[in-house]
């Protein structure tokens, strides 16, 4: 176990300023707390914050994060309290023990929504100050190092914690370093067979190609001197977790990996680093496609460097990394790496200039949390954030904007501004008109094209990758949605007023607000619109003595067609076929002259997909493929029919087809309806009338149309009448 004068030596390494006495004082206070408790390992406890503190002092942190890593068990498993340790040690060191406290409570593994609601508490824990994540990810570090202490039941739930969450994390801060260990610790609990078997290739070759690394470094420091670059060269071969997945990702053998081994190449300036890159480009063939240039648009999390891939001496492809040495530090150490403390709290980069990219990435994130997601889209978001490879696109003003990759111009009007996505209309990729749909590549330019007053289609949600997308489009669906019915309650409760006689006014409802249980107005117009509420209940909410005329039931009142029903009263309403029984069903792919019917709920018309089912004694039933009832004839294949509609142009033919039609209960409703479909050139076959409630009425419609075309015609003229809720094409 680590003793108290090493502890201040490791510091003193870096920092000969550091407070010794600080540190002396936390090292004998946690001792004391901790007493005789033991680790599973048999260790005494307190080795543990020993060695989290060790973990960061080879990150060069600053007094108070060695102490508060010293700390971070106190309060929740010793007698120690914040407002002990907030006396003892002061306010900044209190304020990181008690943010680690709060999330060592946290059980990230679990149902869905828990894990979600945790990961909440986790990012606002570390909101505060950044060094409460360097505390945990080196806690979370330290014991995957000892996991195989842990009982066997337990192992697996803490390493897929830590792939899940903890390593991306690390890799988000620019943590490298961390992110491997955590990720290669996490296999090897996960799929011991598998991380036994790629590190035993992984040793195999390394045998194999003993020399060969040492070799390529000796010729590549030769190569650059020879143009007079000074460089360090370092060989190093991949981690096993991380040829794992490329064997997973790309479905390929370990055997046909070319890139096992890479280089990185050290340089002291920027300019060095691109003059390396033509030396090695002039010496030997670049594999192409292989160029990533990470110092001009850095990553997200601060990463710089130069990518490049060449056959290299003896034909073996060699994967380089150019950078300088301040670079390096970044990609070992990460958001640590330029810790600078203003005040002892304030958080900033280097030389106090504006936030990482690391840091503005994790308060954006927090950010996220005020627009009250449910716990489920914030960690889909999250984890979208934290797993996605990049791409980086650009304004036409030449703004840089970083996006996951297989990213859509949609995902991209959404991270420049919510309202600038929910107008998107259209786009220019590169100065070329381009699908809202299409993915983009690094380096395209992307203009987005708006109208004002524009709503997103609800299906654009499955069709974009960036959470902040998703989150919006939900977001502003379901206002649209919600400003609908707002609306159509409003024309609801105005005619419910007027039938009443009874003025009516926003006023007069929020007074009314408290006996109609609803928070605002809009509230009671959504419910109302929504069929939620009844409008005769609103106006006896705000008309408490008003008592309502009962009519007399299903009947005509003189005024074209309106019918009234009370509740679970139907009314049918049928209109001679018109079709010829005789005339036949323009379908190919039939033998024989079996009858032909159409599927008894919805039918089909041409322009839909359609299938025949051989029902034996009877003939042959067609439905689109979309139909429900299909599902019934899943086991039967052998009663399928591979049918598709022959149209015959001179002589067409209405066909069948049904819709549900939802109303608000008014007089000349029906007529209405009916009125339209016929301006529309359909004809009506059936109608069936069920009361929904007192404000609506539910219309089941068989129709004669051409075809699909028609039909979507007729439900478009439909949709657009003010009376109309909803409008649903029926496909049973």
């Amino acid at each position: 176990m680590m003793r108290q004068y090493d502890l201040v030596e490791r510091v003193k390494r870096y920092n000969p300023g550091t407070d010794e006495a600080l540190l002396n004082r936390a090292y004998v206070y946690a001792m004391k707390a901790h007493g005789n408790q033991k680790r599973a390992s048999g260790d005494p406890y307190f080795a543990h914050p020993l060695e989290v503190a060790a973990i960061l002092t080879d990150l060069k942190l600053d007094d108070a994060t060695i102490v508060a890593a010293v700390l971070h068990d106190t309060i929740e498993d010793t007698e120690a309290t914040r407002e002990e340790i907030d006396r003892i040690f002061g306010a900044e060191i209190g304020q990181l023990v008690d943010g680690l406290t709060k999330i060592k409570k946290l059980d990230l593994v679990s149902k869905k929504a828990a894990q979600a609601e945790n990961l909440r508490k986790l990012l606002i824990a570390i909101s505060s100050d950044v060094r409460v994540l360097l505390v945990k990810l080196a806690d979370r570090l330290h014991n995957m190092r000892t996991l195989h202490y842990v009982p066997p039941s337990k192992r697996a739930r803490i390493s897929e914690e830590t792939l899940d969450i903890y390593a991306p994390l690390a890799g988000r801060m620019g943590m490298q370093e961390v992110r491997d260990e955590l990720e290669d610790l996490s296999f090897r609990h996960l799929m011991p067979d598998a991380h036994q078997m790629v590190k035993a290739k992984l040793s195999e070759l390394g045998e194999k190609n003993k020399g060969l690394i040492e070799k390529i470094e000796q010729e590549l420091v030769a190569k650059l001197q020879a143009q007079g670059l000074k460089a360090d060269v370092k060989g190093r071969q991949k981690t096993a977790y991380s040829v794992w997945k490329k064997m997973e990702r790309k479905s390929i053998g370990f055997e046909q990996l070319s890139d096992i081994f890479g280089f990185r190449v050290l340089v002291n300036t920027i300019p060095e680093c691109y003059r390396v890159l033509g030396a090695v480009h002039v010496v030997w063939p670049m594999v192409p496609g292989r160029f990533k240039d990470y110092i001009s648009t850095p990553k997200q999390n601060d990463y710089r460097s130069l990518h490049t891939t060449v056959i290299g001496p003896g034909r073996q492809r060699v994967e380089l990394q150019i950078r300088t040495w301040e670079m390096h530090q970044i990609d070992e150490f990460g958001i640590a790496a330029h810790a600078i403390y203003k005040d002892g709290l304030e958080f900033r980069p280097e030389g106090g200039a504006a936030e990482s990219n690391a840091y503005q990435w994790l308060r954006k994130t927090i950010d996220a949390l005020s627009e009250g997601d449910s716990p489920e889209e914030f960690l889909e978001h999250t984890k979208l954030e934290l797993f996605h490879d990049q791409v980086f696109c650009f304004t036409p003003k030449g703004a840089l904007i970083a996006l996951p990759r297989g990213a859509t111009p949609i995902d991209f009007a959404y991270a420049l501004h919510s309202a600038i996505g929910n107008e998107a209309v259209g786009c220019r990729v590169n100065g070329r008109s381009a699908p809202l749909l299409s993915e983009l590549q690094n380096g395209d330019q992307v203009e987005i094209i708006r109208a004002p007053g524009q709503t997103p289609p609800a299906a654009w949600e499955t069709a974009v990758v960036t959470g902040k997308a998703r989150a919006d489009i939900r977001r502003a669906t379901r206002a649209a949605v919600k400003a609908q019915y707002t609306g159509l309650g409003r024309q609801i409760l105005e005619r419910a007023f007027a039938r009443a006689g009874k003025p009516c006014s926003d006023a007069k409802l929020k007074a009314a607000l408290p006996r109609l249980a609803r928070s605002s107005v809009d509230d009671v117009l959504s419910a109302v619109g929504r069929g939620e509420m009844v409008s005769s209940d609103v106006v006896k909410a705000v008309y408490p003595d008003f008592r309502e005329e009962q009519n007399a039931g299903p009947g005509s009142d003189g005024k074209g067609g309106w019918f009234e029903l009370k509740q679970g009263e139907n009314l049918k309403f049928k209109v001679p076929d018109r079709r010829d029984p005789e005339a036949s069903i323009p379908i190919r792919g039939l033998q024989g002259d079996l009858p032909v019917s159409f599927a008894p709920n919805g039918g089909a018309v041409p322009g839909d997909r359609i299938v025949g089912i051989l029902n034996p004694g009877e003939g042959i039933t067609i439905y689109p493929i979309q139909s429900a009832g299909l599902s019934v004839f899943d086991d039967q294949p052998e009663r399928w029919l591979d049918v598709r509609w022959d149209i015959d142009e001179a002589r067409k033919s209405r066909f069948p087809a049904q819709i549900t039609v939802s109303v608000i209960n008014e007089p000349g409703a029906l007529a209405d309806i009916a009125k339209v479909i016929g301006d529309s050139d359909g004809n009506i076959d059936n109608i069936v009338m069920t009361s929904k409630s007192n404000d609506f009425r539910e219309m089941m419609i068989d129709l004669e149309v051409w075809d699909l075309k028609h039909l979507s015609a007729v439900i478009a003229e439909l949709k657009a009448k003010p009376i109309v809720s909803s409008v649903t094409r029926v496909n049973g």
